[in-house]
């Protein structure tokens, strides 16, 4: 039997439009800081305000954006996101202050928030539900691309150029994410169908899908583990004096990232979610450690290899997973409280690992962290891959059955 076609056109515009959008994430992420404290003249406690409020107003405007899908449309939600997006992008040539800044982050985030979003659900109606662990995969690889590209770009321009330069690329690529999602063709008819044939959900279910929190929770415990790479690994390596190895880290993540994805996707479709996401785990756990015992600067690329192949892999199937868990006309919302649960991982990571950090040291603080690592595992299969595992194993039956 031939496969249904995985790289469409609107598959390619949804993954361009999420890339794009990631660009300027990571990019502003890195570089942000550096700009209010040489532009801003900002103290360092006020430097983790840059990044909490952005998150903070996306979490707070993805579970929104799920509900708004179901009843204005995917599309439309994507493109009201976008277009905030690229305000926001524009207004960043003309703050002179912090306050003015924070007010800023506001808006890009919930431009981020509402975007991201709609992308994650468009994309999982696009691809094909046979080759849905594929196509996952393959468009979590462009956001994973965006975190090596964007970095590199925001640090290159700052250290060569101006902070100005880094907001002009960000304005070009805001600029390309709107131009994707305006030639990206998404059925609405899923959008009126689940409005007037299907009784809305009330209450925390029109925000929330409640099938999807177990992987999402999940995905919580993962993210709070990672919050320690994304956060601290620069700040660690230049403590470490792996200073030059720490440019190439994320490149060593992105490399090894890439050359698995066309055997994990494909082996989620044909063996089983579980077959792909306890290795996952485990390579995410083992490359944090290594993080913790690295005293030389192979050990150190050699964690960011195990790290990314881990996380790159666990991302896309954990998303895979909660959007299958929801019906069609409800992926929008599952994809909302996936990542609801997923940056609030990250961001209580972020925060809470910074004091650990301050008490044991980093090494401590990454030890810790792939315990927590490893006890993802015993959460994944208490809340997920008990169940999964007897669902296949009936599917299994079934199958020889006929």
């Amino acid at each position: 039997m031939q496969k249904s076609k995985l790289w469409t056109r609107d598959f390619l515009a949804v993954s361009l439009t999420s890339f794009f959008v990631f660009v300027i994430f990571y990019m502003l992420t890195v570089t942000l800081p550096l700009f209010a404290t040489d532009e801003l003249h900002a103290s360092k406690q006020s430097l983790g305000l840059i990044v909490t409020i952005f998150l903070v107003s996306g979490i707070v405007f993805r579970p929104l954006a799920g509900k708004w899908m179901t009843t204005l449309g995917q599309k439309k939600v994507l493109l009201i996101g976008v277009f905030i997006f690229l305000i926001g992008s524009i207004l960043y040539m003309n703050i002179h202050s912090l306050s003015a800044l924070l007010l800023l982050r506001v808006l890009h985030g919930i431009g981020f928030g509402m975007s991201t979003t709609a992308t994650g659900a468009i994309v999982a109606n696009v691809i094909p539900e046979q080759r849905k662990g594929e196509g996952m995969g393959y468009y979590a690889t462009f956001m994973n691309l965006a975190m090596v590209v964007g970095p590199f770009v925001g640090l290159t321009l700052t250290n060569t150029l101006s902070h100005t330069a880094v907001f002009t690329v960000a304005v070009v690529s805001s600029v390309l994410a709107v131009l994707c999602s305006l030639v990206l063709r998404v059925p609405e008819v899923q959008a009126s169908s689940a409005t007037n044939e299907i009784q809305p959900a009330k209450g925390l279910a029109a925000f929330f899908e409640y099938r999807s929190l177990p992987i999402s929770v999940a995905g919580l415990v993962v993210a709070f583990s990672y919050a320690s790479v994304i956060s601290f690994v620069s700040i660690y390596a230049k403590e470490m004096g792996f200073t030059q190895a720490s440019s190439f880290f994320f490149v060593v993540y992105a490399v090894c990232l890439l050359a698995s994805r066309p055997f994990t996707g494909k082996w989620f479709d044909q063996y089983g979610e579980n077959s792909v996401v306890y290795p996952s785990i485990l390579s995410l756990a083992i490359g944090i450690f290594l993080l913790s015992q690295a005293t030389t600067s192979w050990v150190f690329l050699l964690a960011g290899a195990l790290i990314g192949l881990g996380f790159g892999t666990i991302t896309s199937s954990f998303q895979s997973i909660a959007v299958k868990k929801a019906s069609p006309h409800r992926r929008g919302v599952a994809t909302a409280t996936f990542f609801v649960f997923f940056d609030s991982g990250m961001g209580l990571g972020s925060f809470l690992l910074g004091i650990l950090s301050t008490a044991a040291g980093y090494k401590g603080m990454y030890v810790f962290c792939s315990v927590v690592a490893l006890l993802a595992i015993a959460v994944y299969l208490v809340l997920h891959g008990r169940k999964s595992q007897k669902q296949r194993i009936i599917s299994q039956n079934e199958s020889l059955g006929k």
